[in-house]
């Protein structure tokens, strides 16, 4: 599936049916794995259609999902209501915005599968920043450099093209310009890997 939305980043476009619930069967895993915790503020950016912001919702004071796909939203927005939850706003908007599409001081900023489609990184990287409160933190989560064919889901490749996957190494390098500082680095199974930062001066 392609986007036709302008802005769009490159290959992060949602999967079909079926194959994000096989790779992430438990999403509120990854969640904790990457360290949201209960009662934070968080932001989920580029959201898509909820897979993660319903758990989210579910432990986090509050949430603001963006997307700049407002059809993902909507998706996303019935998602969370099904299941009772009313503690997220939904903001179609693009991701480079997120200081203006943002309520306030975020605790935790997620993303997850956009960030090697962004074309400007440092850029984005310096937006998330600048939206952090006091001790913030903002975790990437992506596809390791496993060749797209060995990455396989459902019997089938999946995940962006070969070319745009990003080492650890590449996300640590673009997010770090922005002035975060690496936090930790997880391994997200099967094929993901997480990239957490925070201000460099909130470490003792």
């Amino acid at each position: 599936m392609t986007s036709t939305v302008p802005g769009f980043f490159q290959g992060t476009e949602m999967p079909t049916s079926g194959w994000w619930e096989a790779l992430w069967p438990d999403p509120a895993v990854v969640l904790a794995a990457t360290g949201i915790k209960a009662g934070m503020n968080v932001i989920d950016l580029c959201s898509g259609d909820g897979w993660f912001t319903l758990q989210i919702a579910k432990v986090a004071r509050h949430v603001i999902a963006i997307d700049i796909d407002a059809e993902l939203l909507e998706v996303a927005r019935q998602r969370l209501a099904e299941n009772g939850m009313t503690n997220c706003d939904f903001m179609a908007g693009d991701a480079y915005e997120l200081a203006r599409l943002a309520s306030g001081p975020a605790d935790f900023v997620f993303m997850a599968n956009a960030f090697h489609g962004v074309p400007d990184r440092p850029r984005l990287a310096r937006a998330v920043h600048a939206t952090l409160a006091p001790a913030g933190r903002f975790a990437i989560v992506n596809w390791h450099q496993t060749p797209r064919e060995k990455t396989v889901v459902l019997d089938e490749p999946r995940g962006p093209k070969t070319e745009l996957r990003l080492s650890p190494e590449q996300t640590i390098a673009a997010v770090e310009s922005s002035g975060l500082k690496l936090a930790e680095l997880i391994d997200v199974p099967p094929y993901h890997y997480g990239a957490v930062f925070e201000e460099s001066t909130s470490r003792g």
